[in-house]
């Protein structure tokens, strides 16, 4: 783009240079000052008409290329003022056009951004509201006498305050992996192990909910390339979803096996209402939660940073009333 404007400058310039010279040979001939023949002065005349003529085409021409690239201008000026709906008409010469196309696709881009990063504004605020209500209640009712300071009315501000750390740490966790930020130590890592790991640290949550954890881990499967710190932030997202949509005698059941494509998958699976079909493409989104969802609609969302940034990749499976899968793949680990 640049080279071609440098171009169209420099025979503009040239085409000046030579229309001047010619222009005023023409008036100095059609003048008579030149001593040319009747002729000849005629046909300076007429040549000199036509110049006049072929500037004010030029100039109309350039007055519409100019007025095209006001719009541009005003066009930019908006969006620099934050109006982030400004777009030009796709028109003039093809440069321009191109020009305008890449404007209207950069000004729909920061549209969009704009317009995601208010919704998570609106959903941030949404998700403290409820655990700070809490710690303000109890704290205020406390300090009025209302409520004894005893441990009934203490845990309930230990709970909150809880919470609002996990939301302030998945905020982080997300917050580095958009900005690629999310620094994996890597190692290799046996993945039955990790497994085993989480369903140790899981079965009292699971049998107080009457649900049973089953692993069908299988043996050939080769060590995976991870860090050890962020999967079991995947294993915990994963197998705390699964216990929470489970129904009471329900089961959820962790597998591994070695996938065609040279990886390793991991699937949980849960037997419990399922994702609606409406919300299966958006689940891995931030904020995006089911209506009788208790949890923030964030753990999905770091589920996918982590592992895309493991170089594997996540996906869901899911049948009303049948139960929710969630399989992950990781890289296997180099061998040295």
């Amino acid at each position: 783009m640049a080279r071609r404007v440098g171009c169209a400058l420099g025979m503009a310039l040239f085409v000046f240079g030579a229309a001047g010279t010619a222009l005023v040979w023409l008036v100095l001939s059609a003048a008579g000052v030149l001593g040319s023949a009747p002729f000849v002065r005629l046909a300076s005349a007429i040549g000199l008409l036509l110049g006049i003529g072929a500037v004010a085409v030029a100039l109309m021409l350039l007055r519409r290329v100019t007025l095209r690239a006001a719009g541009l201008v005003d066009a930019a000026g908006k969006i620099e003022a934050g109006d982030y709906s400004a777009r030009v008409a796709v028109r003039g010469p093809r440069e321009l056009r191109s020009l305008a196309r890449a404007f209207n696709v950069m000004s729909s881009r920061l549209e969009a951004e704009e317009a995601r990063r208010q919704s998570i504004l609106a959903d941030v605020a949404h998700e403290l509201r409820t655990p700070l209500s809490i710690i303000r209640g109890q704290a205020e009712g406390i300090v009025d006498g209302v409520y004894p300071a005893d441990p009934d009315r203490v845990a309930p501000i230990l709970a909150a305050t809880r919470t609002l750390e996990m939301l302030v740490e998945d905020l982080r966790t997300l917050g580095l992996a958009e900005i690629g930020g999310l620094r994996l130590q890597r190692e290799p890592l046996d993945l039955g192990l990790l497994v085993n790991e989480a369903i140790g640290s899981f079965r009292a949550t699971a049998a107080e909910s009457g649900v049973t954890l089953v692993a069908d881990l299988a043996t050939t499967v080769q060590p995976i390339d991870g860090d050890p710190a962020r999967l079991r932030g995947v294993l915990a997202n994963l197998l705390t979803n699964a216990l929470r949509y489970t129904p009471r005698g329900g089961t959820v059941r962790i597998t591994t096996a070695d996938s065609p494509d040279g990886m390793v998958r991991l699937s949980v699976h849960d037997d419990g209402e399922g994702i609606p079909p409406e919300l299966l493409p958006r689940v891995f989104d931030r904020f995006v939660k089911g209506r009788s969802s208790s949890g923030s609609g964030l753990g999905l969302a770091i589920v996918r940073d982590v592992v895309e940034a493991h170089g594997g990749s996540v996906t869901a499976r899911s049948d009303p009333d049948r139960g929710t899968a969630i399989d992950v793949t990781l890289s296997v680990a180099q061998k040295t």
